[in-house]
């Protein structure tokens, strides 16, 4: 009996091994490098690294949204000194409903990702509602460590190159809801 039960959790844990393993080599290009995001704004650009093994369905609903133009003219809709910056609302291409930004979406949500990462300055993750299961295409990047998040917010990548661009973005004037008074548009690319 003991024996056939460690020979069930093995072929699980093979099982488990194998679908993180696909993940990553679907998250690698042909080149056999990983995808990278280049978030370009008025300030500069940053330079995301993904991290497939940890959070695999929200690096690709990330890199999907950013190959189909979905945040391209979004903007960084809330930026909190010592904390973060967010964005990635599509309701923010609309200039002139300001009460609607923070609240859009792809229109589908992403399961819950939680990982052992760590919120430290440079992370990347996904903005939700209280509902764990509710992110979509919100996203924020940490400009200050904040360990009360981890565990709570799925951290699917990390800045790797213009956390400079960051500290701009978050420094900027913004009104009492903490939404920069100037717009800071983004364009997402993937580089392959």
């Amino acid at each position: 009996m003991r024996v056939r039960r460690t020979v069930v959790w093995l072929v699980m844990a093979g099982v488990m091994l194998l679908a993180v393993g696909s993940a990553c080599v679907q998250a690698q290009t042909a080149s056999g490098k990983a995808p990278q995001a280049i978030i370009e704004t008025k300030f500069g650009s940053m330079e995301i690294r993904f991290f497939p093994d940890k959070a695999p369905k929200h690096v690709e609903n990330f890199i999907k949204l950013a190959k189909s133009g979905f945040y391209d003219k979004t903007i960084f809709h809330r930026v909190i000194p010592g904390f973060m910056i967010q964005g990635g609302d599509p309701n923010t291409k609309n200039e002139k409903d300001k009460a609607q930004y923070g609240m859009g979406g792809p229109g589908h949500r992403v399961k819950a990702e939680f990982n052992d990462r760590p919120h430290v300055r440079g992370t990347v993750s996904m903005a939700r509602t209280s509902d764990p299961d509710s992110a979509g295409s919100q996203f924020f990047i940490v400009v200050k460590d904040t360990p009360h998040l981890n565990g709570q917010y799925t951290v699917f990548g990390e800045v790797v190159k213009g956390m400079e661009v960051a500290d701009k973005i978050v420094s900027q004037p913004q009104d009492r809801g903490n939404m920069p008074l100037e717009r800071i548009e983004m364009t997402v690319k993937i580089v392959e």
